[in-house]
């Protein structure tokens, strides 16, 4: 297995975990959330939680120097932005499926920029977010399609847990490119 796959794999299945979890607090706990913390302070911890457990996950897949809080905060960064583009798509569209393709063509967008600043890639860092983009899409639209088929909490955290293998084996994928790509210039 070469390491673009392990890479994609681990990521996949870290991600997949995390975000798993992250959608069980939606799944068994999305009113008491809007009810106490308001749709914004929702947003706001769903957010933090993706941040802090999926940069976690995705820590292994880093080699130094961008090992422990250096490649958490270019995490954060990455993820903050991606669902501020996210969330401002889907809201200014008023929740629509364009809404939802936009959140992810933005949000896609937003992360990869960052982790092309972040690893000072200078090549192909279209790619980067095409990968992010793809994977995203994939995850965000078959996971809404699973949630569909299946009434709460099994919907959702089937969503969840597709959402985060695709998305996560797309990060996979991206951070085993981008140092490469920074090292080789």
């Amino acid at each position: 297995m070469n390491s673009l796959t392990r890479s994609a794999i681990l990521g996949g299945l870290g991600f997949g975990l995390a975000s798993l979890l992250v959608f069980a607090t939606v799944a068994f706990g999305e009113r008491w959330m809007y009810t106490h913390l308001g749709l914004w302070g929702a947003y706001l911890t769903w957010t933090a939680l993706f941040i802090g457990l999926g940069g976690g996950v995705l820590l292994p897949l880093v080699s130094a120097p961008w090992r422990g809080g250096r490649f958490v905060g270019l995490f954060g960064l990455a993820f903050f932005l991606y669902a501020v583009g996210w969330v401002a798509a889907y809201f200014l569209a008023r929740g629509s499926r364009l809404g939802e393709w936009l959140g992810s063509l933005l949000g896609s967008l937003a992360m990869g920029q960052a982790f092309v600043v972040g690893f000072k890639v200078r090549k192909a860092p279209l790619r980067l977010a095409a990968v992010l983009f793809l994977a995203n899409s994939v995850g965000y639209f078959v996971g809404s399609a699973l949630n569909d088929m299946y009434a709460r909490p099994t919907g959702m955290l089937l969503w969840g847990g597709v959402y985060g293998i695709c998305l996560g084996a797309g990060l996979g994928a991206v951070l085993f490119l981008t140092p490469k790509q920074a090292a080789a210039l």
